[in-house]
């Protein structure tokens, strides 16, 4: 077996960031082959990560990218257990490497796909697997809080992201427009930022009354909400509770519904109004219908 250096022991902490203990078992595990026991403390990282498969990440930051045409973008939430580690240079540094893996991958195949790009050498998934072994906690990316939205360069529209400072919540909107230069409009690059603000501040439920981007399922809220104004109104004669109803769904509306909630910056008006005056400024108008949207929050 070969003799396992104290230097030898010091130069694969500072590759993988582990113990020393863990380190020098590895190097003799590997006869003194430093790649060799990368691997074999990479195999360790994976073991522990599936012990930590069932703790609670309630901490993190939410990641955004959009590329220089804002053709495309992405948001993502990286979470961990502790806030310690959401403020360590490791998670920092994988926070960038997420980053530039979103701009890199399919934008169509989700999660996995942005797991197996391969950033800096090393595919994402490996070195977040070598993150949660340096940490000692599980760090990780959940499926359903990974989104990549693209319009082909022949698509007029736009993209964009915002983040608020905390870095806890975030949103990303994609609106297509009647013309190009309309979407390469300032005027209009600044309003769709703000959009993504504005929805990162209200959380809506759907885009529209029809439902379209619902985040929940629309028809059962619509029911739910009906059914419990109309027991609210149950003692009313039955030729009011309709319109008290009817009323009552045009506030829960206004509400939850992105183009009908007011704008945050200018709550005299609507998002949509806000849209429509903006795009007849800018030469064109938004095809409103088409609007998506996401929004992620750690906590």
């Amino acid at each position: 077996m070969a003799e396992i250096s104290a230097s030898m022991v010091a130069k694969l902490r500072k590759i993988t960031g582990q113990g020393m203990m863990d380190c020098k078992s590895a190097l003799q595990e590997a006869n003194g082959d430093i790649d060799q026991a990368i691997q074999i403390l990479r195999k360790k990282g994976l073991a522990v990560l599936t012990k930590r498969a069932d703790r609670e990440t309630f901490e993190g930051t939410v990641i955004s990218w959009e590329s220089g045409d804002l053709k495309m973008a992405g948001l993502a939430v990286l979470r961990c257990e502790t806030d310690f580690v959401a403020r360590s240079d490791d998670f920092a540094q994988m926070v960038e490497a997420i980053r530039e893996g979103v701009r890199q991958c399919d934008a169509d195949e989700g999660r996995d796909s942005l797991l197996k790009t391969t950033v800096g050498g090393k595919k994402l998934g490996d070195t977040l697997n070598e993150v949660a072994g340096k940490t000692g906690e599980k760090v990780h990316l959940v499926e359903k809080e990974y989104e990549r939205f693209c319009l082909p360069t022949d698509k007029p529209g736009l993209i964009r992201t915002y983040i608020h400072f905390n870095g806890k919540v975030g949103a990303m909107v994609k609106i297509e427009t009647s013309n190009e230069t309309m979407a390469q409009n300032e005027l209009m690059k600044r309003v769709a930022k703000d959009i993504a603000m504005h929805i990162t501040a209200t959380n809506p439920l759907a885009l529209d009354r029809s439902g379209n981007e619902a985040k929940v399922d629309w028809a059962k809220a619509i029911k739910q909400e009906k059914d419990v104004f109309a027991a609210q109104v149950k003692n009313k004669p039955p030729d009011m509770i309709d319109k008290i109803v009817e009323g009552k769904m045009k506030k829960f509306y206004a509400e939850n519904c992105l183009l009908e909630q007011r704008f945050v910056k200018d709550d005299s008006k609507s998002v949509a109004q806000v849209l429509d005056e903006s795009a007849k400024q800018a030469g064109g108008q938004v095809e409103k219908e088409k609007i998506r949207f996401v929004r992620f929050a750690v906590g």
